[in-house]
């Protein structure tokens, strides 16, 4: 049988056919446009994604066996607020997880409601990007739209409602909307109080891998596929990419290079970390995790690539980087403030260190080191709860260079370990579906019989030692910059 993932990234969605046995028979992407009406504004339209969608289906199955096909699941960007109104209408566009508007809302949740109180709540504190804070802007700042909200969902769950019909999330993503009560897996009624809205706007709660519904007819129809197609529930874009590199059971971790930076590690236990640097969420298998994501990964180096030094050639501009552990130039990675583990929207990137003798290649590793440095900054609070991590999976497009997934294994000292088949989100959700479907009876047997390792890369121990030093001179900088950072932004 086949299986598909519909993975719903920030720039393109991303489809995924796949059989049972993890062979993967096509891959299709659609573009869609990414809009920021201000300064630190991030949306999307809602219809974008699913016109999208419903094309690159199309493009995906022309050439397989449609009767084939079995099972539909998703990963999708998490935090972006879709609402919609009585007549199931988009009532604006969609506010993304790197939007930085709610500066003053995520003050209100954090300082008048109190971190301790969220904490009880929800296992986590309010970042600009989640999803509350976003309610309450919309309820401060466009009360009329507020008044027409009748279903408020994430991202994937808006393609899951127009292909299924079924209003639902998953745990895993919902738990980054700030209104979860994640150890208990259920809605927090103090949240909902909190931010003015009631349960029955919001959709019903599922396991990743349960199933929510079945393929519409019409759409069946159009796509030529079966009724009985399985739509499974699905997850947070991390969480899918978590599945599609086995990271699943316990004390299991992944690293993602993407357009946002995380790093992602599986727990049969609940967590919490003291300072809430990392967020404590549900598990796509049905346990839970702990998350630190910083907001600009891959896209600094897509920044610094395509529009500072305007070449394509990635590779290229990285050959010349030959002395590693030894750059005399820093980069802060912020260059959409920062989540894990500062929680500052106001933080900027910098080039810190520049001296007559920098040449474009230290300026390059400098931006691909800021970015290990700052995953490095997730890996430590991990670490003081107890946490044993001796090697990591890797996925997203950074995990494409071999020169970054070396520095990933000497900066952090861990072995890096590189899946055979690296299709991250879309893979999840495809593997999802499988569960959903019968195929497999649990999250990790499918994880077990599908996910190989292609190659291992190993810390050298010299160089772990270089980036040491390197690594305490980075971790000055933002504390000393902090002041800098918040003067500026007035």
């Amino acid at each position: 049988m086949l299986y598909i993932g519909i993975d719903l990234g920030t720039s393109a969605v991303k489809l995924l056919l796949m059989d049972e046995t993890g062979r993967i028979h096509n891959v299709v992407s659609r573009e869609y446009p990414l809009f920021f009406p201000h300064p630190g504004w991030s949306e999307q339209n809602p219809e974008d994604w699913f016109e999208q969608t419903l094309a690159g289906l199309e493009e995906l199955v022309s050439g397989a066996d449609r009767d084939k096909v079995a099972g539909i699941s998703f990963g999708g960007q998490m935090h972006g607020l879709v609402i919609l109104d009585e007549n199931d209408a988009v009532i604006r566009p969609a506010i993304l997880w790197n939007d930085g508007r709610t500066v003053k809302e995520t003050d209100y949740l954090n300082q008048e409601i109190g971190r301790d109180r969220l904490s009880e709540y929800t296992a986590n504190i309010a970042f600009a990007g989640f999803t509350a804070p976003k309610l309450l802007w919309v309820r401060d700042n466009e009360p009329e739209n507020f008044a027409r909200i009748r279903r408020i969902m994430l991202p994937k769950d808006y393609l899951c409602y127009r292909l299924s019909g079924t209003f639902a999330t998953d745990l895993s993503d919902a738990s980054g909307m700030l209104l979860l009560d994640v150890k208990n897996r259920r809605w927090s009624k103090e949240m909902l109080e909190i931010c003015g809205v009631t349960e029955d706007q919001l959709p019903q709660l599922f396991e990743s891998y349960e199933k929510v519904g079945t393929l519409k007819p019409e759409l069946a129809k159009r796509l030529g596929l079966p009724e009985a197609v399985v739509i499974a529930a699905g997850a947070g874009d991390n969480a899918a990419a978590a599945v599609g590199t086995g990271t699943v059971g316990d004390g299991r971790c992944n690293i993602s290079l993407g357009t946002s930076g995380t790093i992602f590690i599986s727990s049969r236990q609940f967590r919490v970390d003291s300072n809430n640097a990392l967020h404590s969420f549900d598990h796509a298998d049905g346990t839970y995790h702990l998350m630190g994501c910083m907001l600009s990964a891959a896209s600094c180096n897509k920044w610094w690539m395509d529009d500072i030094l305007a070449t394509k050639d990635y590779a290229g501009e990285q050959a010349d980087i030959t002395k590693l552990g030894e750059n005399h130039v820093f980069f802060l990675p912020y260059l959409m403030g920062e989540r894990s583990p500062w929680n500052d929207p106001m933080a900027r990137a910098t080039f810190t260190g520049i001296t007559m003798d920098t040449t474009r290649a230290d300026l390059t590793q400098a931006v691909l080191e800021g970015v290990c440095f700052a995953t490095r900054d997730m890996y430590e609070i991990a670490r003081s709860l107890g946490v044993h991590v001796d090697r990591t999976k890797i996925c997203g497009g950074g995990a494409k260079s071999p020169l970054w997934r070396r520095m990933i294994a000497n900066i952090l000292n861990i072995k890096v370990d590189v899946p055979a088949c690296e299709e991250g989100p879309g893979m999840g959700g495809a593997m999802l579906a499988m569960v959903a479907d019968g195929v497999y009876a649990t999250v990790e047997d499918a994880a077990n019989a599908i996910v190989k390792v292609r190659e291992t890369e190993e810390p050298d121990p010299e160089l772990v030692a270089k980036y040491e030093e390197r690594y305490r001179q980075f971790r000055t900088l933002y504390p000393a910059l902090k002041p800098v950072f918040q003067e500026i932004a007035k």
